[in-house]
């Protein structure tokens, strides 16, 4: 199968010398390869992603002028043929390896933990207050965030609900009505977001000791600023979300809506579940509900 890949990356790009590649498994929506130990090529398993990796594609190019950390930039690229198997992009590997939680738990000193929180914030912040690239203002990117979770709350009541406990649903509706009922969340400022902002996509230089990059800008687009920080929260938990949400500019206002987001996130993988006929990711994300 990577044999497969392989070619395709040749045919494009004859020129490219290719000594060794291995398949990295971490990738949900795409087929993921190391070639060289150097360079990182995606190629979308189904067919909703041929467009949405274009789209990254274009973001990167806009993003990377505006952010101080580094992130993936699209060197490679191949869109003429839009199927799977054959489009792809490919970029230089953020040496490192992703953020985990236990990862953080080693660092010992208040210091270095704020630097940190520091670095992920001013990436938030940088993000949050760019200019709207081209590439995201389409037709989707104009739903509210209210119609976005009302629609996320339809999806869970028809697709999940059969699968939960009684008191599991009762308690999800409860959250999202308080969410949808309060007016405040009915028109809510959207901004450019990165959309998946968790340990999986922020890079760790452990030699270094600092956070050398974020990669994976699949989920990017429009929508509520919170939703970042619920990555964060998901992540690393309660303590230093406190740290991270102190430093971003009225972060105490947007506190409810990030830990309400951080509820969803386990539905949402279900969900990913069922539309993509992934079993794995459907139990992971309902077996705390059954």
């Amino acid at each position: 199968m990577i044999s497969t890949y392989v070619r395709r990356i040749q045919e494009v790009y004859p020129n490219l010398y290719i000594q060794d590649v291995k398949q990295n498994e971490i990738g949900q929506n795409n087929d993921v390869f190391i070639l060289n130990q150097s360079l990182v090529f995606r190629f979308p398993k189904y067919k909703q992603g041929l467009e949405k990796l274009k789209r990254e594609t274009e973001l990167l190019e806009t993003i990377k002028k505006t952010v101080t950390i580094q992130i993936p930039y699209p060197a490679y690229k191949s869109f003429d043929e839009l199927e799977v198997g054959k489009t792809f992009m490919g970029y230089k590997l953020i040496e490192g390896a992703p953020f985990w939680k236990e990862e953080l738990l080693t660092i010992k000193s208040q210091n270095h933990i704020d630097t940190i929180a520091s670095q992920l914030v001013t990436f938030l912040i940088e993000l949050h207050f760019m200019d709207i690239p081209k590439a995201v203002v389409s037709q989707k990117q104009h739903e509210s965030v209210h119609s976005i979770i009302e629609d996320l709350f339809i999806r869970i009541k028809e697709k999940l609900f059969p699968f939960m406990r009684v008191d599991a649903q009762e308690k999800v509706a409860d959250k999202f009505n308080t969410f949808l009922n309060n007016t405040h969340n009915q028109n809510l400022k959207k901004t450019f977001i990165h959309g998946d902002f968790g340990a999986g996509n922020i890079i760790w230089n452990r030699k270094e000791n600092r956070i050398a990059g974020v990669i994976d800008f699949g989920g990017s687009g429009l929508g509520d600023p919170a939703y970042d920080f619920a990555g964060l929260l998901s992540s690393y938990g309660e303590e230093f979300f406190e740290i991270c949400i102190n430093l971003y500019p009225n972060g105490r206002q947007i506190s409810e809506r990030v830990h309400f987001y951080r509820s969803t996130f386990a539905l949402q993988e279900a969900l990913h579940g069922i539309d993509h006929n992934d079993p794995i990711a459907f139990e992971d994300g309902i077996k705390e509900f059954r």
